[in-house]
């Protein structure tokens, strides 16, 4: 009898000891996944602060309202890269794009003009919230960023985006432009490795939430 009760707490002790065991590793994969996820939230932030991206509102979804979209898109990519091809830095670049501005409008809205179509262009630079976004092989995390906004008319249409400085959506042999130019290389592979998926989809979470809340 004394052996079946001292074989009965063991095996008690035993569960016990697993429990509190179990919840130890929990806790140590949950506090380790915050501590990761406060450093990437960190990195992602700064990421946000060391692009230029372009945002074009097309006037509406007819298909000639979106290939001008497309058209313009080209227009004021080579436009800016022209302008600041040898600049090295986000602040030049923002102040060579603020800068030329109106001419950038300007051309544009010739350009429209010369299409065939009669509504006005306008063109500012925005701080605005962004999604997570793919580039070929680049994801960009979720965030607000500086960008230059081209709205076409009502600019009611499906929106285009990518990063004009650095130039990386400019398809030309000239352009020698990469995202590492402007990101540490910790940065540069958080949105070149396929293996932070899991964390972009998250940090978009928690930025859609708190975007929501703030309504900025």
């Amino acid at each position: 009898m004394c052996m079946s009760l001292l074989s009965f707490l063991k095996n008690k002790n035993s569960s016990v000891i697993g429990k509190i065991l179990f919840k130890a590793l929990l806790c140590s994969f949950v506090v380790c996944s915050l501590m990761s996820m406060t450093s990437f939230s960190a990195q992602s932030e700064s990421i946000s602060e060391s692009v230029l991206r372009l945002h074009i509102m097309a006037n509406s979804d007819s298909e000639k309202d979106q290939e001008l979209k497309l058209n313009v898109r080209d227009l004021v990519q080579n436009i800016c890269y022209n302008m600041y091809n040898r600049t090295v830095t986000l602040d030049e670049a923002e102040r060579i794009v603020s800068q030329n501005l109106e001419t950038i409008r300007e051309t544009v809205q010739n350009e429209v003009y010369r299409q065939g179509f009669n509504y006005n262009v306008n063109a500012e630079i925005v701080n605005m919230y962004f999604t997570n976004r793919v580039y070929e092989n680049i994801t960009l995390p979720a965030g607000y960023y500086d960008a230059v906004r081209i709205t076409l008319g009502e600019g009611k249409g499906h929106n285009w985006w990518c990063v004009m400085f650095p130039p990386i959506c400019i398809s030309t042999s000239e352009n020698t432009a990469d995202i590492s130019d402007v990101l540490s290389c910790e940065q540069t592979d958080i949105v070149t490795n396929k293996s932070y998926d899991c964390k972009f989809k998250i940090y978009e979470m928690f930025c859609d939430i708190s975007e929501k809340i703030n309504g900025k």
